[in-house]
């Protein structure tokens, strides 16, 4: 999930990266492995903490997202308990999806010396931004959600996600149209964020592998309450349907507007930036047949437990605010796991934490078994438990109608 990268915005990034806070503390002092390891310890008091930091849009159009991630990996670690006497914590930021905010959220934790790891971040835009933080400030990151194709191509060591990449959703995405629904003529529109026209162009150059022709490929402005002079410029060119790179508040807006725009009939597919109740709620009847993919996994007895207590918790069900409470709760659990398999507490009942075996700790996770399958990291940290399911809008509800695994 991402959002686009203005020359003002790198002048602002590069501004705050040059200027930052100090970088995580760690000490050397303390259990030998503080002494061995190439970063050396976060050290955690008796009383404090242990804290996974995250950054995620927690207000806004987008702030569905941000509430259900958070929601969720709050859940997996208070299911973890305490270890060796220590609570975990999540300290969720509002980094508003950006790419100026994913910065300065990332610089707001690496000054915590007790932040020892990110879940997160959750935006693709917000994430290239605090990647190279994070890994000046030796902290590794899981993300549930930032599915941007090139995340895992620069080489971090810190950047890891277990959620499936948009060149993988994009695939199944053009497939399911040409193949499923028998499209022949696709209009594809994006929000000129690196995530919706990252996956705009895959579905793009997929569908016209397949055999299907392109009518249309255009950008939009975030945050506009009017489309209706690009949709009726879209229905000039006569498409079967229209495919939407981006997130729900612009994608309802559009859904909105196609009907007086001359769509009426004209099939709408988007992303899983579009999944959960709040399109519903956007977009009414407006938004019967729309389809969108999600990486909300089928049920098992897991996940059925897990349902049933997320929805006591929060008054509501999992999947609703976004697809992304089962990888949340998944990944906030593999960095609990990460944790506790390197932590040590010392003779001063101070727990230390070695930084960069919690590096390589959280990169060399294997088989484990999560509510959205099983998880296992390759050695660019791509960790995708599964592909995508599609789901289509039925006037109430969302419903699964196939899946891309």
């Amino acid at each position: 999930m991402k959002r686009p990268i203005t020359v003002f915005s790198v002048l602002a990034i590069a501004s705050m990266f040059l200027f930052a806070c100090s970088p995580a503390r760690s000490v050397r002092s303390g259990p030998a492995v503080c002494k061995s390891d190439s970063v050396g310890c976060a050290l955690i008091k008796s009383g404090q903490t242990i804290k996974i930091g995250m950054g995620a849009p927690m207000t806004g159009d987008n702030a569905a997202f941000g509430t259900d991630i958070s929601q969720a990996a709050i859940m997996a670690m208070a299911d973890a308990g305490a270890f060796q006497g220590f609570k975990f914590e999540l300290v969720a930021q509002d980094d508003g999806g950006s790419a100026e905010g994913g910065a300065s959220v990332a610089n707001k934790l690496v000054s915590d010396p007790t932040v020892v790891a990110i879940e997160g971040h959750i935006f693709s835009g917000a994430t290239v931004a605090a990647i190279p933080i994070y890994e000046k400030a030796s902290l590794p990151m899981l993300s549930p959600s930032a599915t941007n194709a090139t995340l895992t191509t620069t080489g971090s060591k810190v950047f890891n996600r277990n959620v499936f990449t948009d060149a993988i959703q994009g695939k199944f995405a053009a497939s399911y149209l040409y193949n499923t629904l028998k499209i022949k003529n696709l209009a594809i529109m994006h929000d000129g964020a690196a995530y919706g026209q990252g996956l705009a162009q895959t579905v793009n150059d997929i569908f016209k592998q397949l055999g299907g022709n392109v009518v249309a490929f255009q950008a939009i402005t975030p945050g506009e309450s009017d489309y209706s002079a690009v949709l009726a410029d879209i229905a000039s060119k006569k498409p079967d349907a229209i495919f939407f790179g981006g997130y729900t508040a612009e994608a309802a807006v559009l859904v909105n507007q196609m009907g007086q725009s001359g769509l009426t009939g004209v099939t709408f597919f988007s992303d899983d930036g579009i999944y959960g109740v709040d399109f519903l709620t956007r977009t009414k009847q407006n938004g019967t047949g729309a389809y969108s993919t999600s990486p909300v996994p089928a049920p098992s007895d897991a996940s059925k437990k897990f349902d049933a207590a997320y929805l006591a918790k929060y008054g509501k069900a999992p999947g609703s605010l976004s697809p992304y409470t089962y990888t949340a709760y998944d990944a906030g659990a593999v960095l609990v796991k990460a944790i506790e398999s390197v932590a040590v507490l010392g003779d001063d009942g101070n727990l230390y934490i070695p930084r960069g075996a919690l590096i390589a700790a959280v990169r060399a996770t294997k088989d484990y078994q999560g509510l959205s399958g099983t998880i296992t990291c390759d050695s660019t940290g791509e960790c995708s438990a599964s592909g995508p399911t599609f789901y289509k809008d039925d006037g109430t509800q969302w419903v699964a109608v196939g899946t891309g695994s």
